[in-house]
C-alpha cells in the first residue's frame, strides 16, 4: 500500500474549519473544502505541521492541524481601510445597470475609479463598510483577518506515486484554500449585510412560473460529482424514520438511497417531474411565488431540503419562515446550490453576488426567521468533472457545491 513521503504526488482534499460570531456567543460553523488534484510534496508549499502529519499516511487517512493564522493570512490592519469619495464607486460598471454601494457587500476593486497611491495598488476585492452621500469606506483586509482558531484538515484521496511529473507551478495550498472568496459568507461588524435594496427579487422573466415550468426537464442541472457531494451532505443530517420535505422538488431528490425514511414529500411545479421522482412518497403542486405559505400543518417534518432552487425564490424570507413553521423542534433546514441556473427566473441579487457571498444571503434568510440555531455553511470546490459529463469541454472541474443549514430552535 502506497504511503505519502517527500517525493509523493497525491490527490488531497483540504478542509478549512472555522467559526464566525453573529452576536454575543452565537457562532456559525464554516467548512470550506478544496480538492488539490496533484499535490506535490517535493515542490509545493503547505504548513509544516500539516506536511509532517501527512507523512506515512495512505488513501482514506485524514489529519487535522491548527493553521498558523498570521503566517497564512495578513493580519487585520486599519491601514487597509480607505475613505474615498462616494463618486469614485462606478455605479454603471455592470452592463450599464445602476449599482449602489451597500453595507457589508463585497465588490471587485475595479468598481472603484480615479484611484491613487496605496488604494491603486490593491488588486483584491473590497468590502463596503460605511457610506453616505459624500464618502465610502472600502475595507481591503482579508475577510478571514479577524477570524482566529482556523483549523486545516487534509484527507488523502489518491496517491499517484513518486514517478509523476514534478515540474511546473508551485502551489501554496494554505493560500489557495483561504482565497477566492472564502470568508465572504460572514457578516461585517455583526451587522446584517444589506442584500435587500435595489429590487433584489426581481427577475428577467416575471411571467407566471407555472407556464415556465409546464414543460418537464428530465435532465441533471449539476454534474454527477456535485450530486454525490450533496447526497453525502444530506446523509449527515437525515436519519431513518424521518419525515422529509423536498422543497421546490423535481425528478430527483439527491437523498441517500439506503435511508429508511418515514416519508419524502415533494413540493414543486411540474407534475411529470414529481411523478418521475422515485424517492418521493407523496407530492404537491404548489407555486411559491403566488403563495409562499406552505400547505402543511405546523411541525410536520423532521427535515426540509432545498436543492439548486433557492436562487429562484421571489419571497425567500416568507418561505424560510414557513419552513421553520412546518419543521418539528430540532428539525433541520438544509439548502444546497451551485453556480448554474435558469437565467430568466433567477432573482437579481443572486447574479450580483460572489459565489461565497450567496451563502451569506441564504444565511440571512435563516436569520430573519429567528427560529434556527446550530447554523453553518459548507463549500466544496475543484474536484475533477466526470469524463462523461456533458459540460466536460466547458470545464474540467466539477460544479462547486455550497450549502447553508440550521436547526430549528428546540423549545
Amino acid at each position: 500500500m502506497s504511503k505519502i513521503h517527500f517525493n509523493t504526488v497525491a490527490g488531497i482534499e483540504f478542509k478549512l474549519k472555522w467559526q464566525s460570531q453573529l452576536w454575543q456567543n452565537n457562532l456559525v460553523s464554516h467548512l470550506d473544502c478544496y480538492f488539490g488534484q496533484k499535490v506535490n510534496f517535493w515542490r509545493d508549499f503547505m504548513p509544516k505541521n500539516l506536511q509532517d502529519a501527512l507523512m506515512g499516511k495512505t488513501v482514506g487517512d485524514e489529519v487535522e492541524v491548527s493553521l498558523p493564522h498570521d503566517d497564512i493570512i495578513p493580519p487585520y490592519a486599519t491601514s487597509n481601510i480607505f475613505t474615498l469619495q462616494n463618486t469614485q464607486f462606478n455605479r454603471n460598471f455592470v452592463r450599464g445597470r445602476q449599482i449602489e454601494p451597500r453595507f457589508g457587500r463585497f465588490y471587485p476593486n475595479n468598481f472603484l475609479q480615479h484611484l491613487s497611491g496605496a488604494v491603486k495598488d490593491k488588486v483584491t476585492p473590497f468590502r463596503c463598510i460605511e457610506f453616505d452621500n459624500t464618502t465610502l469606506q472600502a475595507d481591503f483586509n482579508h475577510p478571514l483577518a479577524q477570524q482566529q482558531a482556523l483549523k486545516l484538515a487534509a484527507k488523502v484521496h489518491d496517491i499517484l506515486g513518486d514517478q509523476a511529473e514534478r515540474g511546473g507551478r508551485c502551489n501554496d495550498w494554505a493560500e489557495v484554500v483561504t482565497s477566492q472568496g472564502v470568508g465572504f459568507q460572514t457578516r461585517c461588524q455583526n451587522r446584517a449585510t444589506n442584500f435587500l435594496a435595489d429590487d433584489p427579487f426581481g427577475r428577467l422573466d416575471s411571467t407566471d412560473d407555472t407556464e415556465f415550468y409546464s414543460k418537464p426537464r428530465i435532465v441533471t442541472h449539476i454534474d454527477a460529482k456535485a450530486i454525490e457531494i450533496i447526497t453525502d451532505f444530506y446523509g449527515q443530517f437525515l436519519k431513518p424514520g424521518m419525515k422529509v420535505l423536498d422543497l421546490m422538488s423535481g425528478w430527483k431528490s439527491h437523498i441517500p438511497e439506503n435511508l429508511d425514511l418515514a416519508s419524502v414529500t415533494g413540493l414543486g411545479l411540474n407534475q411529470e417531474e414529481l411523478e418521475n421522482n422515485k424517492q418521493l412518497t407523496a407530492h404537491v403542486i404548489h407555486d411559491l411565488k403566488k403563495m409562499p405559505r406552505l400547505p402543511f400543518k405546523n411541525r410536520t417534518f423532521n427535515a426540509v431540503i432545498c436543492t439548486a432552487s433557492v436562487e429562484y425564490l421571489t419571497h425567500p424570507i416568507e418561505v424560510f419562515a414557513e419552513a421553520a413553521r412546518v419543521l418539528k423542534s430540532g428539525g433541520y433546514f438544509l439548502v444546497t446550490f451551485s453556480n448554474r441556473w435558469f437565467p430568466p427566473k433567477v432573482v437579481n441579487i443572486w447574479t450580483d453576488l460572489h459565489e461565497f457571498e450567496r451563502m451569506a444571503l441564504v444565511m440571512g434568510y435563516l436569520l430573519k426567521s429567528a427560529q434556527f440555531n446550530c447554523l453553518g455553511t459548507y463549500s466544496v470546490r475543484n474536484f475533477p468533472r466526470p469524463a462523461d459529463d456533458k459540460h466536460i469541454l466547458e470545464s474540467s472541474l466539477s460544479d462547486p457545491v455550497f450549502a447553508v443549514y440550521g436547526q430549528k430552535t428546540k423549545r
